[in-house]
């Protein structure tokens, strides 16, 4: 009886790990979880504010001149472009604005939390986008979370994180989050951080290495960035990959990519899966998810145009 006892504690203890690592990996993955705005927030709008009034009760959208590559109204020009290069597909939207507010981020069910995610098509539906691309999956990430001028998350784990700051003027800044707090960013008027990174191009010049990468990424890959060219005009890039049409480009060819376009400031967006950009309800590229299939990965928030 005790030979048997003695075989019975390890065999619990093995069974109670497995059960608890298998909810700490549900819990970081699986397990959606919202929250409220963090501690010390200076943004004055709720999270329900983050979903949109509708564009379809703007007068711009009853004016508006729409075809499969195009978008102009009143306050908003968009034109779609395509490319081969690098043996690659690469999407591009050209987008002048009249005002910098039509310039805008959303999150999955306009909601801040953890695993919280959708098809980036979805997002855009519910906010009534025009164009959209995914953003920097920021539930899967550590670092700032600033989005319509609220603050979200504050905290960084990282000190040499690059973030890109679309202040409220529309105009781009990429900053390292060791030198400045996200308070001070919202009190300098920050309306989006967005944090992954790194930055593709500051003043013109490419700000990448040509061995550079994200993590422990392959060096080609389906990309996603978005730049300012001038003042309220900027450009969304969307690089297919890893696919027998597509091979992918690293860091380094899409922030040549990217200055071959005329941008002053460019950023790097989440990738790989969730590279997707969707244009009137039209997924435009051929985003792939798990690297076998083509198909939208669901993702955390987009950043649009409205």
């Amino acid at each position: 009886m005790k030979k048997k006892v003695r075989f019975l504690w390890p065999l619990c203890y093995g069974l109670c790990l497995a059960i608890f690592t298998a909810y700490v990996l549900l819990d970081a993955f699986v397990i959606p979880r919202s929250y409220t705005q963090t501690p010390g927030v200076l943004g004055e709008k709720s999270t329900s504010s983050l979903v949109s009034s509708g564009l379809n009760n703007s007068e711009s959208a009853t004016s508006a001149v729409v075809s499969d590559t195009t978008y102009k109204d009143s306050k908003t020009s968009i034109e779609l472009k395509q490319y081969r290069e690098n043996d690659t597909n690469i999407y591009v939207a050209d987008i002048a604005l009249t005002e910098s507010s039509g310039l805008k981020a959303a999150l999955a069910n306009n909601t801040y939390g953890k695993n919280i995610t959708q098809k980036t098509s979805v997002i855009a539906e519910q906010n009534n986008a025009v164009l959209a691309i995914n953003g920097d999956y920021y539930s899967a990430r550590s670092g700032y979370v600033i989005r319509d001028g609220v603050l979200y998350r504050e905290t960084s784990s990282d000190s040499s994180q690059q973030d890109l700051v679309i202040k409220q003027d529309g105009s781009f800044e990429i900053i390292t989050e060791g030198t400045v707090t996200a308070k001070q960013l919202l009190e300098n008027g920050a309306r989006q951080v967005l944090s992954f990174g790194p930055a593709l191009v500051e003043g013109e010049e490419i700000a990448v290495t040509e061995d550079e990468e994200v993590g422990k990424a392959m060096a080609s890959n389906p990309r996603t960035a978005i730049g300012q060219v001038d003042d309220l005009h900027y450009v969304m890039v969307v690089a297919d990959g890893r696919t027998d049409e597509s091979v992918g480009l690293s860091l380094y060819q899409l922030a040549q990519f990217m200055t071959s376009l005329g941008v002053k400031t460019a950023y790097n967006l989440d990738g790989g899966g969730s590279s997707t950009m969707v244009f009137n309800g039209k997924i435009i590229n051929q985003p792939t998810t798990g690297g076998n299939k083509i198909s939208e990965r669901k993702v955390s928030d987009i950043v649009y145009i409205q």
